[in-house]
């Protein structure tokens, strides 16, 4: 699956770590997309969609599912606005294709939970999408990837909460998920979301998120944070 159309572009400054080496640079994305319901345990999968049906999001037809969205909404800002008080992050794992390689980072896929209710593809437009400022080299990571972790907490209550947390085995691997997305080929220019955990306790709005990627091999983590501002909704 794939969509022809790019937008014009928007940048990306963050470090890129490969082959021993680290520099800072900026990127062009022309494509950014979600891939949702991507999950590798049936298990974990099955209780990620009863708790997003307890929330009055429907059942996907089929599984996983690629939205677009603009890519205008990806930020590395830590202060965020959103309208309502019924957003919330989830940790994801990114590729992106720049440079002719494929990179890992991580993310956080907030989105509008009341808009989720009656059309997924809307909520994912409501709400910016914060992009860590790192990435790693997929080629650093392929022989481990099943090693990596993800891991989110929220403030509540004055106090930091663990929110999620796993290793990547709950998603499918990389090759797996760009395998239905593009026969295998991620296009220059695109970063991807790749799906995200159960959240601990259910999931809520909170007013600080803050998110990672953990390898344990390389003895390394990536990852941001951002604080949230709700916006008024007068009528």
């Amino acid at each position: 699956m794939s969509q022809t159309a790019k937008s014009t572009g928007h940048t990306i400054t963050a470090i890129f770590h490969g082959a021993g080496r680290s520099a800072q640079k900026t990127v062009q994305v022309h494509q950014a997309v979600i891939a949702g319901w991507t999950g590798r345990d049936k298990i974990a999968l099955e209780k990620h969609i009863a708790e997003l049906e307890k929330l009055g999001v429907k059942r996907p037809a089929s599984t996983p599912v690629f939205y677009r969205v603009a890519v205008a909404r990806l930020t590395t800002a830590e202060v965020m606005e959103a309208s309502g008080p019924d957003s919330s992050g989830e940790v994801e794992f990114l590729l992106l294709q720049a440079g002719g390689k494929l990179w890992v980072g991580v993310g956080s896929d907030h989105t509008d939970r009341s808009v989720e209710t009656y059309n997924v593809t809307v909520s994912k437009q409501m709400c910016d999408k914060p992009v860590a400022r790192e990435f790693w080299d997929f080629d650093d990571l392929s022989d481990h990837w099943d090693t990596l972790i993800l891991r989110s907490h929220i403030q509540e209550n004055g106090e930091r909460k663990l929110y999620q947390e796993g290793a990547v085995t709950s998603m499918l691997t990389p090759r797996s998920l760009l395998a239905l997305w593009n026969g295998g080929v991620l296009e220059e220019g695109t970063l991807m979301y790749c799906g995200t955990l159960a959240a601990i306790g259910g999931i809520r709005p909170a007013p600080h998120f803050d998110f990672a990627l953990e390898d344990p091999v390389m003895c390394r983590t990536i990852g941001g944070s951002y604080d949230m501002i709700t916006l008024p909704i007068p009528g």
